[in-house]
């Protein structure tokens, strides 16, 4: 078990969470307490363990809220309660209290841009018609075309198909995502008024901090008439920087920052005051305002989790969003894997114009991924991020090194695009195969019975069980370097070595740290120092390709 006692001091200062490592949990593929084949709340509790002995300083929580489950548990139809699937609210009372004995920090997801189409509310819109206060919460239109029976705008659905469906009566409603997932709207203050109660509710119950879902979206331009895009590629978050900033008809409008400078002030009612990170698909200068010490906090950085194995490309990525984070008084954050994403195991082994949709369609054989070079590549992957100034966030299976299921029959799969697209874009359900705990069972130990997305054989190899223990594993490497970055950590600056080789990332974090990760095809040559650490064993004393290197001074 890794020693505690420094997070536990470390847990009561207010600023934790700036160089915390955080480790995601998908709840449905975690761990199984009762056997019907769905992670929940108590089989997490169960395994807390892990977490405390990996040696994270917090755990996030993706949605556990009742949910049908149409877009993975993001359609929420009440954000203050819990799935009777995946327990009860005394069940999640039981899991943070837990943590916090394991000096574990909570943070627990919000999703506040809609809600799911079986929400109390929706409903009441449903009923109450054309023109009613219930109506008002969400964003309902008449359609254009003689009767109204074509969209109020070209917008687009992010998970295709047009973003508004027509009800019974005639009128559409706003969808960004899944038509079980109507938008809600933000001009309206009792939707306001309530997700302060939701923010004060999770808060209340010792919660330590908020993912909040969506961040960019949840301000749209209602004015009348609404405008079109134009091109359907605008509804696109890639195509934000086509418009002039804050100008999007529904993403990264100015007016958002209203809202969370108006939860700031609750979060940081509460002593230690609520840590919040935003999920904020936007360029990097529009990202530093979600992280303002007056707003949120911290943002996802996803310029790096979308950025190549590339030692140029990182290093202008890293050096930009350190800058970023600085100007906006925030730390950095970095990440390789999450759940709506290509586990980096397999990603980073992909040509860099590879068209991973077709990657997935192809059931990851066309171009096939040598699964022990990814290992390697992500063992070196991590230990660059682990070095990094900034908070870290984990994606659960990480540590253990899983790769992507990516040849899902298509019959099994659950996530909405793959029926929304019409069977043409595959969806996210290859990173959400639930963990191998054990070597042998139904479902590799993650419940005493199956599990509800099929795990391939070869995660026995992965699981907890078979690497516990062994030297060289990664997740003992994981261990290691969790442990050893908890005794390094001073400051929230890097220094670049000038004479670093082509293809080689080299850099001081303070005095007796240095980090070298290697990136090229060829062997280089170690600076002086000890090795603390190495994703790789050394080749004749040099650092072989794919392999980061901590080295002491």
């Amino acid at each position: 078990m890794t020693d505690r006692s420094t997070l536990d001091l470390s847990s009561r200062d207010p600023d934790w969470w700036r160089q915390a490592v955080v480790y995601q949990i998908y709840p449905r593929s975690f761990a199984d307490a009762d056997g019907d084949g769905l992670g929940d709340l108590r089989g997490i509790t169960r395994r807390l363990t892990h977490l405390a002995g990996l040696g994270v300083d917090a755990l996030w929580l993706s949605p556990f809220y009742p949910s049908e489950l149409a877009d993975g548990g993001y359609d929420v139809a009440d954000p203050r309660g819990v799935d009777p699937r995946l327990g009860t609210l005394d069940d999640f009372d039981a899991l943070v209290a837990e943590a916090h004995r394991l000096g574990l920090k909570v943070i627990v997801d919000i999703v506040p841009n809609h809600s799911s189409h079986r929400h109390a509310w929706f409903q009441e819109a449903l009923y109450a018609g054309p023109g009613s206060a219930a109506r008002d919460r969400y964003v309902f239109r008449d359609g254009r075309g003689e009767h109204g029976e074509l969209p109020p705008t070209d917008w687009q659905s992010v998970f295709g198909g047009s973003a508004w469906k027509r009800v019974p009566d005639g009128q559409w409603y706003l969808h960004l995502f899944a038509p079980e997932q109507p938008d809600l709207n933000w001009e309206n203050q009792e939707v306001r008024a309530d997700y302060r109660t939701t923010l004060r509710f999770w808060s209340d119950r010792g919660v330590d901090g908020f993912r909040i879902d969506v961040a960019h979206a949840l301000v749209k331009d209602l004015s009348e008439p609404l405008r079109d895009l134009g091109r359907p590629e605008l509804s696109r978050e890639a195509a934000l920087t086509a418009l002039p900033p804050g100008t999007h008809p529904f993403y990264d409008r100015d007016d958002v920052h209203e809202i969370y400078r108006d939860w700031r002030k609750i979060l940081d009612a509460y002593r230690p005051p609520r840590m919040a990170v935003a999920e904020a698909w936007v360029p990097g200068a529009r990202r530093a305002l979600y992280a303002r010490p007056d707003e949120l906090g911290q943002a996802f950085n996803f310029e790096y989790l979308e950025a190549g194995w590339d030692a140029e490309e990182l290093r202008h990525v890293i050096t930009d969003s350190l800058a970023t984070a600085r100007a906006a008084g925030a730390s950095a954050t970095w990440v390789l894997s999450n759940h709506d994403v290509i586990r980096h195991a397999s990603r980073l082994m992909l040509p860099p114009d590879t068209d991973l949709n077709a990657w997935l369609l192809s059931g990851g054989r066309a171009p096939a991924v040598d699964e022990a070079a990814g290992q390697r590549r992500a063992r070196a992957a991590t230990l660059l991020m682990l070095a990094l100034p900034g908070s870290a966030y984990v994606y659960q299976g990480e540590e253990l090194g899983l790769p992507e299921v990516a040849d899902l029959p298509t019959e099994v799969l659950q996530d909405p695009i793959w029926e929304q697209t019409g069977h043409v874009r595959k969806g996210r359900d290859g990173c959400r195969v639930p963990l191998p705990w054990t070597t042998a069972g139904p479902s590799y130990g993650f419940g005493p019975g199956g599990a509800w997305l099929p795990q391939p054989p070869g995660f026995a190899a992965y699981a907890v069980e078979a690497q516990d223990g062994v030297e060289g594993s990664t997740l003992e490497l994981y261990r290691t370097a969790l442990r050893l970055r908890r005794k390094l950590l001073d400051g929230e600056e890097l220094t670049w070595a000038a004479d670093a080789p082509e293809g080689v990332l080299r850099f001081d974090r303070c005095e007796g740290w240095r980090c070298v990760a290697n990136l090229s095809g060829a062997a280089v040559d170690l600076p002086a120092g000890e090795v603390l650490l190495s994703s790789a064993p050394l080749e004749d004393g040099r650092v072989g390709p794919d392999t980061t290197v901590w080295l002491g001074r």
